[in-house]
């Protein structure tokens, strides 16, 4: 069978990073092709030329056996090659239609006028497709990541793509929407698309790749039958060496100070009356579905949003948050989901971004800053994270998504904050990096630090935390302990509506 696409002996660098090195890859008609690698690995990057973003340096690209050079993604698109960005390209402005149709409107009146009637109901169509229930009309920016993530699925499959490309799709969706777009999957191979699939879950390889291609350090491994071929293997070939998934080790903290506590946290109907405590040492976990308030509470907390009533209080003092400002001095730091949106700015260099929490530190009796400690600081970082960057001085955003996770955490650890809140702290991170970031919360904890852990997936709560605090529609339906807990049990409290919980509120470790 002939590949829809065949890439050869591909080569890119960018300043300081030979970024690919003599790649291959290729995806058969109907075929589900996963790609694979370590944060940094080259993925993306190899994506990214195939979908003209980047151009290659080297190498040669084949579609249905001819040679072509894809120059720009709007080639691409004409070549029948479309791609949904592990970071949402969405213009948060405008509503779900025009985003999906933008530069393609259909029009009326002499071409002059778009026809919004006929956007609206192609969309409407996309989505009926797709089992997504979306008002065509509906402003991007009042939607949830996940639906935002389901309108960039709608938009690459509305280019009638014969190639498709995703990159981590499913790092914002819920079990249910997994299922819908794994549906949409299965149509698509029945249609002779060829899908490549860039995932770091491997639950999910199973149940939708035919075969893995597996990438590290910008080089091609080798590529295996999804199906017979155990994970085992796979991580082996990813990270070249074992990644040990042992559950965590309880901490006795019956005499340990409580370094959070909250009480009685309103906020509309996305916090009610939500309270815990959190004890040095400690890792509490948040678990439930999308939507259940976990990310709302977080965001009160640090004062990013604004609380209704309720009481927080840091070493057993009550502190005022009204701005993320006033968490910093009390001690609380916040890694946001969207680490580029809030986390970053992903325009400064490496350096910049790990001070920037900590700036006044590094400013002089006369107002000048002090770069060259700045920099020995940043190094300082870099190498204790193992941040895979050139130099401090190179761009955020030319770093994979996993190292600017870390220079997120670095930013926090710097400022030397108590109580440390991760938000999907491993969101688009791969498994090996995940290994490091699971060592690095542990050792936060080990050193006094009182940590909360986001996570929307229950394996990586269950490895971490000490208990597990859960949620259901604003409201926390029950703490239980960590280690062991049936991840049943964790879903029953999930799913949980009325307000009355199993376990004491305040949940306080014994």
């Amino acid at each position: 069978m002939t590949p829809l696409v065949s890439m050869r002996d591909i080569d890119k660098s960018f300043p300081g990073v030979h970024a690919l090195k003599s790649v291959q890859f290729e995806v058969l008609p109907g075929e589900v092709h996963a790609l694979m690698g370590e944060n940094g690995a080259g993925k993306s990057t190899l994506m990214k030329i195939l979908s003209g973003v980047y151009s290659k340096d080297a190498g040669v690209i084949e579609l249905d056996g001819k040679s072509v050079n894809v120059t720009s993604p709007r080639q691409a698109q004409e070549l029948g090659i479309g791609i949904i960005h592990q970071e949402l390209s969405l213009m948060r402005d405008l509503n779900a239609a025009q985003n999906i149709f933008i530069g393609r409107e259909p029009r009326s009146a002499g071409n002059f006028v778009i026809d919004e009637k006929r956007l609206n109901a192609d969309t409407a169509k996309l989505f009926a497709a797709m089992h997504l229930k979306l008002d065509p009309k509906v402003q991007v920016e009042s939607l949830t990541i996940a639906k935002q993530q389901m309108v960039e699925i709608a938009k690459a499959l509305s280019h009638k793509s014969r190639v498709l490309i995703m990159d981590e799709p499913t790092a914002a969706l819920n079990d249910a929407e997994i299922n819908e777009l794994f549906t949409i999957i299965r149509q698509l191979k029945a249609e002779g698309v060829g899908i490549v699939y860039i995932s770091h879950k491997m639950d999910e390889l199973k149940r939708i790749a035919d075969r893995v291609t597996v990438m590290r350090d910008g080089e091609y491994v080798g590529t295996v039958p999804a199906a017979d071929t155990p994970v085992e293997k796979i991580i082996s070939m990813m990270v070249g060496r074992a990644i040990s998934d042992e559950p965590p080790t309880i901490p006795d903290l019956k005499d340990a100070e409580v370094l959070l506590e909250v009480k009685n946290l309103n906020r509309g109907r996305e916090v009610q009356d939500v309270s815990f405590s959190v004890k040095k040492g400690e890792i509490l976990g948040f678990a439930g579905l999308m939507g259940a308030g976990r990310t709302e509470v977080a965001r009160v907390i640090f004062g990013a949003d604004s609380m209704q009533s309720g009481e927080i209080f840091v070493h057993g003092k009550k502190v005022s948050i009204k701005q993320p400002r006033d968490a910093v001095r009390a001690g609380i730091g916040y890694l946001s989901e969207d680490r580029k949106q809030f986390g970053l700015a992903t325009g400064m260099d490496v350096a910049a971004n790990i001070v920037m929490a900590s700036v006044e530190r590094f400013i002089s009796p006369l107002g000048v800053l002090k770069n060259k400690e700045i920099r020995d600081t940043a190094r300082e970082y870099i190498k204790q994270l193992t941040i895979r960057t050139p130099s401090e001085r190179q761009e955020t955003r030319f770093l994979s998504g996993g190292n600017q996770q870390k220079v997120v955490v670095a930013k926090w650890l710097l400022r030397d904050c108590d109580v440390l809140i991760f938000d999907e702290p491993t969101r688009g991170i791969d498994v090996g990096a995940k290994s490091e970031i699971y060592k690095l919360l542990n050792k936060l904890a080990e050193q006094g630090r009182a940590i909360i852990v986001i996570s929307s997936e229950l394996p990586e709560i269950l490895r971490l935390s000490h208990r597990i605090a859960v949620m259901c529609e604003g409201r926390l339906t029950g703490i239980l302990p960590g280690g062991d807990t049936p991840q049943e049990e964790i879903m029953r409290l999930a799913t949980q509506r009325a307000s009355a919980t199993t376990t004491p509120a305040n949940g306080r470790a014994a």
